[in-house]
């Protein structure tokens, strides 16, 4: 497996044995070592990952952080472990002591669910209140997977990684804004764009209490907006890997911010999807044989394939409150939309679905 399916596999395993977890060294050896295998570094080797490492603080002597990983016998990184029942933000302070005693760049803060990486970019040699990068194991983005690969031992370069700590830092900081103001618009946001042309009287409380429901309400259709765009240009596009990124954008896009008419979070196969997946199978019986016919239930579409590969769908079905339709590619790989009241009208589309069986087997 390459890395990113590492990280993958290591995200479900940990939502499938965290239950069971109880203590905090329970959470050290079932979770949070096998993590820093997973990027390269032998945990049983104590020249290069170092349990209880001294840390001295101060007056006071015999300081140890959990973890230490080591470069040329040099504390690079330093780990504070938690137990999995615990919540981090209590600990903070503890690892930000030990950050001030070594010459380790970086310290992560872990409960083995959430990882929080830290560095100084505040100040010299005083770790930052704010992680630069923080990884939830329950909700792995995409986008943190090339981040979480330079810690890899093989990739490790140290300059790198504060290179891009600031911009990681302050775009997440930013994200978090957005995601707040589009959630919850604050009185100043509504102002700001109230005084956009929208509204040219004086902004009292009153009328921005009135216009807040407004406006997220505004924000909101948006979102739906863009998310249907980019669930159409998906549902167009015939290249199996830009298709797989343009979904997945949707998720991290709208991660966070409700949206009224799109659950992205739970995938369910329904009744007429199961059904329409048999029509195209009676469809094609005689075109190609049915043991060659899969579907695929994503978050957006039902995808019909033959040997379930997605670089050969025969078409992508959705029933939507807003209307259902079917999407068939035709001989130039065009999807062309076809709006279905019902699973029985996929029936009089029949010379379509055969012509796509016939330039695909």
């Amino acid at each position: 497996m390459n890395f990113e399916e590492q990280v993958k596999s290591f995200a479900k395993r940990t939502k499938s044995i965290m239950n069971g977890i109880e203590t905090e060294e329970a959470t050290k050896t079932s979770i949070i070592m096998p993590f820093f295998q997973t990027l390269g570094y032998d945990v049983f080797n104590p020249s290069e990952f170092v349990p209880e490492f001294t840390a001295d603080v101060g007056i006071k002597k015999g300081e140890k952080v959990d973890y230490a990983i080591l470069n040329n016998k040099a504390p690079v990184i330093l780990i504070e472990c938690k137990s999995i029942k615990e919540e981090l933000t209590k600990h903070d302070s503890q690892l930000f002591r030990y950050f001030g005693t070594t010459s380790a760049k970086f310290a992560i803060l872990t409960n083995g669910i959430i990882y929080r990486f830290y560095t100084d970019l505040d100040e010299p040699n005083k770790m930052d209140e704010k992680p630069f990068l923080e990884i939830n194991m329950l909700d792995l983005k995409e986008a943190q997977i090339p981040e979480l690969k330079k810690f890899h031992k093989d990739n490790f370069d140290l300059n790198q990684i504060i290179d891009t700590a600031s911009e990681l830092k302050y775009i997440g900081l930013m994200r978090n804004v957005i995601k707040e103001e589009f959630s919850n618009p604050s009185d100043e946001f509504v102002r700001l764009v109230l005084g956009n042309g929208v509204y040219d009287g004086v902004k009292t409380q009153n009328v921005i209490d009135r216009y807040k429901p407004m406006l997220k309400k505004s924000l909101t259709g948006y979102i739906n907006d863009l998310v249907n765009d980019k669930i159409q240009t998906a549902l167009n596009n015939d290249d199996a890997t830009e298709n797989e990124a343009a979904i997945t954008g949707i998720a991290t896009e709208i991660n966070g911010i409700e949206t009224e008419d799109i659950n992205i979070n739970k995938v369910h196969t329904t009744d007429d999807e199961l059904e329409s997946y048999y029509i195209v199978k009676s469809i094609l019986r005689e075109t190609v044989s049915p043991s060659r016919i899969f579907y695929k239930d994503t978050q957006s579409y039902f995808g019909i394939l033959i040997d379930n590969k997605v670089t050969r769908w025969l078409c992508r079905i959705c029933f939507r409150e807003s209307g259902n339709f079917i999407v068939i590619p035709n001989e130039i790989k065009e999807g062309i939309k076809y709006p279905i009241d019902t699973v029985n009208d996929i029936y009089k589309l029949s010379s379509a679905l055969i012509e796509r069986a016939k330039s695909i087997v």
